[in-house]
């Protein structure tokens, strides 16, 4: 079986995160492909504005109807910062005998020789990266055994911030996020203090 996992803050969920998984299933014919929303990406330490539960919901509520993806909250449980490689282990235990996929960004290509312990997680799972809009892939780093797969998608230009600002500032978020995120977003007033 082949398995894909798309880690992030999601915070909130938009149509470019969940084109980006369908493009990545798609193409790359997966079975299965799993969304690990991270506790604190190690990159972007004041990525994240919403509480874990909150984004676990939009999460779930964006995808619920969707039988190709699955939502996992081993991140969220676990806490603290999120490595990649603590959930690469996590999974290689739970799927000793499947293909295992990390979806990627083409813009962290340039910087995935300081992921930690990437050599033994270039063991654990080969990479898709997906090109995003104004960040062209360049030369990655020399990571022996990093085993890459390019994914061509219908990538949009949509950040998570753009869309908090949107919401602060009482714009729709109508055609970048799923329905049913948005009314969780205002049912439960997320984004509207942020500064």
């Amino acid at each position: 079986m082949k398995i894909g996992f798309l880690g992030g803050s999601f915070d909130p969920v938009h149509f470019g995160h969940l084109l980006a998984a369908q493009d990545a299933f798609e193409q790359h014919r997966l079975d299965r492909l799993i969304i690990v929303p991270a506790a604190q990406a190690p990159m972007k330490p004041n990525d994240v504005k919403s509480s874990a539960n909150d984004r676990l919901a939009m999460l779930r509520a964006a995808t619920e109807w969707d039988t190709r993806f699955e939502v996992s909250d081993l991140e969220l449980r676990r806490g603290g910062v999120s490595y990649t490689i603590d959930s690469a282990r996590h999974f290689r235990k739970l799927y000793p005998n499947d293909e295992l996929y990390w979806v990627i960004g083409g813009d962290q290509l340039p910087r995935i020789h300081l992921w930690k312990d990437i050599g033994e997680l270039a063991g654990l799972v080969e990479f898709i990266f997906l090109e995003r809009p104004g960040y062209p892939v360049k030369a990655t780093q020399d990571v022996p055994g990093l085993r890459l797969n390019r994914c061509d998608g219908h990538l949009l230009a949509i950040s998570s911030t753009e869309l908090r600002d949107r919401t602060r500032k009482g714009l729709s978020l109508d055609y970048f996020v799923p329905h049913k995120a948005i009314v969780y977003i205002r049912e439960k007033g997320l984004y509207l203090d942020e500064r």
